[in-house]
């Protein structure tokens, strides 16, 4: 960091003022971004037009931010992840400066009492260090990879139940490694980022294959699903996360999917096929039907061509002939999973009980892999999970 670290002054006054903050923490971030808008109107255009989701994702980003402030290795590493992220909006160094100011004015304006001159140089000195790593972070990106990548949706096929798998071809290669997500941009829904996870190892014609499901409210899913054609463009951000095979050793897998988190887990499979790997894998593919279990023969005929993957179906609310039950039910009945490394995917309810069902059978946490449940650059892990693991080891 180029400033000086926090003293515990510092931080008791930033806690403590930001605690008094927190129950109007809606109303505080609606004035800020009224604020900024009427100050800097040109700034307005870095923000989509529906702005309920990055007012929650400014309040936590600053919350992250406060919790990490006497933790200074992994504030730099939250503010440099930022730092990339924010490259994709458009923001420049010369936004920070304004974004500060109005933060701080907000601040003020609702901190009451708790705010006075030594409060607002500890918040400006927390502003400063966070503004001048996420620029840093932002200049170095900027030296290694483009911002965004345009991409052309080359192919559509609907597969039904608010599925569709979608190609896209990239304009410039597009290095991700099978397991990462990538963050999308619609014309439809202009500046509103959502995550996908290619369903593939990368290819050499520059075309990455997304399965997305249009979900209840889900304004871009459903674009991509009911609107999207041949010849659209949309927008790719850098691929993000840690849920690769680098990170497995030479352990067995445990392989567990619902819904179209398929994708990335067949995307590992897919390159633990073309390496010749030796080791075994257990594929679990859940659904609350039957029909729901898409891509499952797929799988099956995968399995089929390499004796090292079993794969296995659960179905809940069906009666069929099979596995009946939740997949976190299945994993705990076909356990224990303690000697394997364990990658999940799916919805979030579901990935959080299927976490406790291996760690319940002794699986260490070092060894059970997913995607952030939420907004990834907020909630991501900041220890890469091999260090964590070491650590484990020790």
């Amino acid at each position: 960091m180029t400033s000086a670290p926090f003293t515990g002054r510092e931080t008791s006054l930033i806690r403590t003022s930001l605690a008094v903050v927190a129950p109007q923490a809606t109303e505080m971030t609606v004035y800020f971004y009224a604020v900024l808008f009427a100050r800097y109107p040109q700034v307005r255009g870095l923000f989509p037009d529906n702005m309920d989701v990055q007012r929650d994702r400014l309040l936590r980003g600053l919350l992250r931010i406060i919790d990490l402030v006497d933790d200074v290795d992994n504030l730099v590493r939250f503010c440099s992840r930022l730092g990339r992220d924010h490259r994709k909006f458009g923001a420049l160094e010369a936004h920070y400066p304004a974004v500060g100011e109005c933060l701080l004015a907000a601040l003020a304006r609702y901190a009451g009492t708790a705010w006075n001159s030594e409060t607002a140089a500890a918040w400006t000195h927390a502003y400063t260090v966070a503004a001048q790593v996420m620029t840093a972070a932002a200049a170095d990106d900027t030296r290694l990879r483009p911002a965004t990548w345009q991409a052309q949706i080359v192919r559509h096929e609907h597969r039904g139940d608010g599925l569709a798998e979608i190609t896209v071809r990239t304009d410039l290669p597009y290095p991700y490694v099978a397991g990462q997500y990538v963050s999308m941009e619609t014309p439809w829904y202009p500046r509103t980022w959502r995550h996908y996870s290619p369903a593939h190892p990368p290819r050499a014609d520059h075309t990455l294959t997304f399965h997305v499901r249009a979900v209840h409210r889900g304004q871009v899913s459903n674009a991509l699903v009911h609107h999207a054609a041949p010849g659209d463009l949309v927008r790719l951000g850098p691929p993000q996360g840690d849920m690769t095979l680098a990170s497995a050793g030479d352990r067995d897998l445990l392989l567990v999917a619902g819904g179209t988190g398929l994708a990335p887990i067949r995307a590992l499979l897919e390159e633990a096929a073309a390496s010749g790997m030796r080791r075994y894998a257990e594929l679990f593919v859940g659904a609350r039907t039957a029909r729901e279990l898409y891509g499952l023969d797929d799988m099956l005929r995968l399995a089929q061509r390499h004796h090292w993957l079993t794969v296995r179906a659960a179905v809940s609310h069906e009666d069929i002939p099979g596995q009946k039950g939740t997949l976190p039910q299945v994993l705990r009945e076909f356990g224990p999973w303690n000697q394997h490394e364990a990658f999940l995917c799916g919805p979030p309810g579901m990935v959080t009980a299927a976490v406790h069902t291996l760690l319940d059978q002794g699986a260490l946490e070092s060894r059970i892999h997913h995607d952030p449940l939420d907004t990834p650059v907020l909630n991501a892990p900041l220890t890469p999970p091999r260090a964590a693991q070491e650590i484990d080891q020790l």
